[in-house]
């Protein structure tokens, strides 16, 4: 027991460090208000969709963890080795971590910022969030629920990340869009952005992680 608790303390530690990086990266992400990423999209275009009972208080947050919950359902059908601990701890903490780093960058970046820094800091945002997820995906602690569904596809099909990342995330706009969602550049940014710049990170990172595993 304390052996396996001293294999998954480090990896869990992992996991919040890539947890923190991705997140600050999707709130340079979101202050720059040029769009939502992808997989939000989604979720925004379901929750202006569906006629919801009046008696529900339902918000874009629940409709999005309603969505990661149907996610995990069908990966512990597929493989339910991919669900782990981290993968969990990517839903609770997602929220509170976007919201910490908000109250310290609102005045940094936001609506009504010029322009061209908007569009820096969204491209700066897109890689940050590359990095921070590629942390995440090689702590072996589990990953989150919309990530996973590019790591899985990639991985039982063999193909490169990068590409399957795009796919996944245009298909997740489109979905997303065609329900009333809004698509804007940044969305267009993330979705061809994100996954090549993954591709690069992830060998940095399994290094990284592997020499921090390997040292705890």
């Amino acid at each position: 027991m304390k052996r396996k608790l001293g294999l998954w303390i480090p990896r869990v530690i992992l996991l919040l460090a890539g947890l923190t990086i991705a997140h600050l990266g999707v709130t340079l992400f979101l202050q720059a208000d040029l769009g939502s990423d992808p997989f939000n999209v989604l979720i925004q275009g379901l929750f202006r969709r569906i006629s919801w009972p009046a008696a529900l208080p339902v918000t874009h947050g629940w409709v999005h963890v309603g969505v990661s919950f149907l996610i995990i359902l069908v990966l512990l059908i597929v493989d339910r080795g991919y669900v782990r601990i981290g993968t969990l701890l990517c839903m609770i903490l997602g929220g509170p971590i976007i919201d910490m780093f908000t109250l310290l960058l609102g005045g940094v970046i936001h609506a009504g910022s010029p322009f061209a820094w908007r569009v820096v800091c969204l491209v700066l945002g897109c890689v940050i969030l590359a990095f921070g997820m590629t942390i995440v995906i090689k702590s072996q602690a589990g990953t989150g629920p919309n990530d996973l569904v590019a790591v899985v596809i990639s991985d039982k099909a063999k193909w490169k990340f990068g590409i399957v990342r795009i796919a996944v995330d245009v298909c997740f706009a489109l979905a997303g869009f065609l329900l009333g969602g809004t698509v804007g550049l940044g969305t267009v940014i993330c979705a061809f952005l994100v996954g090549p710049t993954a591709q690069i990170f992830l060998p940095v990172s399994e290094k990284l992680c592997g020499r921090f595993l390997k040292e705890m």
